[in-house]
């Protein structure tokens, strides 16, 4: 794929490094022609996005390429938008990361794009049969009890604990995941039809009007 640099030098760089097998020149490289296609705005937001753990403003600041104080100002803003959430970190610092609520968000906004709501529904009902099945077949509510039920009767058997299936565990988690997603998704996208339609409404109210 060709590569559309944002100025000599940085073109100069990568060359270099690439010639000379110099992976930190390449990596500088990358990170110019980065940050002088997007905002400061929009490396901490992808920063934090690609996080998996919290993160102070410094290391935000580190990974965008910008100012503990600029990192700070947009990390608020974020905050204030509910991408990200704040806790308490060491000698009174604030860590920043990622909500719940906008990974829900987006993960749900995926799954409209790919499948219609009335496909949805039947895969949400499929899903909801098949933890009943799971529910049924082991006789807990969750795969976290499973865990526990499992060993507790390897404990009562032999007194060494067996390690419970962990595909069946695995499986069970995803699915009920999975589930979660897909509800969020059919209840936004009946959100939006109804807003939708209120719209249409008005809309010929208002022709009528006229």
């Amino acid at each position: 794929m060709t590569k559309i640099y944002t100025s000599l030098a940085t073109l100069y760089r990568y060359g270099r490094s690439r010639a000379t097998g110099d992976v930190r020149g390449d990596n500088e490289a990358v990170g110019e022609e980065w940050e002088a296609e997007t905002t400061p705005y929009e490396r901490v937001r992808r920063v934090v996005a690609r996080a998996y753990s919290p993160l102070s403003a410094d290391e935000v600041a580190d990974g965008a390429r910008t100012s503990p104080k600029t990192a700070r100002k947009h990390l608020e803003a974020l905050a204030r938008e509910g991408f990200v959430t704040t806790e308490p970190a060491d000698h009174g610092a604030t860590a920043y990361r990622r909500s719940s609520e906008s990974l829900v968000v987006e993960q749900a906004a995926d799954i409209l794009d790919s499948v219609s709501t009335d496909d949805l529904a039947e895969r949400v009902r499929e899903m909801r049969d098949r933890l009943a099945d799971y529910r049924t077949t082991f006789g807990v509510e969750s795969p976290e009890e499973l865990t526990v039920d499992r060993t507790n009767r390897a404990l009562g058997a032999d007194s060494s604990p067996e390690t419970p299936d962990p595909e069946t565990i695995r499986e069970w988690k995803t699915l009920r995941r999975n589930l979660a997603f897909a509800n969020a998704a059919l209840s936004i996208g009946h959100a939006e039809s109804f807003v939708e339609t209120d719209r249409s409404d008005a809309d010929s109210r208002d022709d009528i009007s006229a």
